[in-house]
């Protein structure tokens, strides 16, 4: 989740999102568990995100929210540990990167944000998203927001990283993966070491089999 810079309170949206996502994937855990079935990545994809659409909706109303308090992009996918295969849908901007493969989404700064629909038919809206990604077999696996981009070097301009760069460090580098602060360890080094300052907020999730 990445909350919109110009919308109100951009930190409130991404973490009623995240906190709305997680009861919802500690339902569909225990669903799961007591019938023993599992169901087909794409479909509980969609399933889940209907389940959001609702609960927003919800908040919304109850809260007497204005669409603009409920701005954020969101890449939302599901994973299958034992087939290490997933299915994805990015609202808005952001990257999704696995083994050696940069898919980015951008809007131009325009991010059609989940907010502005709720008012619609989630069915309708949902088969209008084209912003899906099917993947199969990955063994390093990284979602980002669009902030991964945001690395300025104003000590030595000349000496600016290039995206892919930054990448590949953030994304593909795997030394210090048993480090529980991987991530964090990065992003400091290439301040401290490299003079590449992250002038936007970042938010990385990723996954590396065994």
């Amino acid at each position: 989740m990445d909350g919109c810079t110009m919308s109100k309170e951009s930190v409130f949206a991404s973490m009623l999102i995240g906190k709305t996502l997680r009861n919802i994937a500690k339902e569909e855990f225990y669903k799961e568990f007591l019938n023993k079935n599992s169901k087909e990545l794409a479909v509980l994809l969609q399933e889940i995100l209907e389940k959001l659409f609702q609960q927003l909706k919800i908040t919304k109303n109850s809260l007497g929210l204005e669409t603009e308090e409920l701005l954020s992009t969101l890449i939302i996918g599901v994973i299958d540990k034992d087939t290490s295969n997933a299915e994805f849908l990015s609202v808005g901007d952001g990257l999704i990167h696995y083994d050696d493969i940069s898919v980015e989404y951008e809007q131009n700064d325009k991010p059609d944000y989940l907010g502005y629909h709720l008012g619609e038919d989630f069915d309708t809206w949902y088969q209008s998203q084209e912003q899906r990604l099917s993947i199969t077999d990955f063994r390093d696996l990284s979602i980002s927001t669009d902030g991964i981009y945001s690395f300025k070097n104003f000590k030595n301009p000349n000496q600016q990283k290039k995206e892919q760069e930054i990448i590949a460090f953030l994304l593909r580098d795997q030394q210090g993966k048993n480090y529980d602060n991987f991530l964090e360890k990065k992003i400091r080094d290439l301040e401290l070491e490299y003079n590449q300052v992250l002038t936007d907020d970042i938010a990385i999730i990723r996954i590396i089999r065994e």
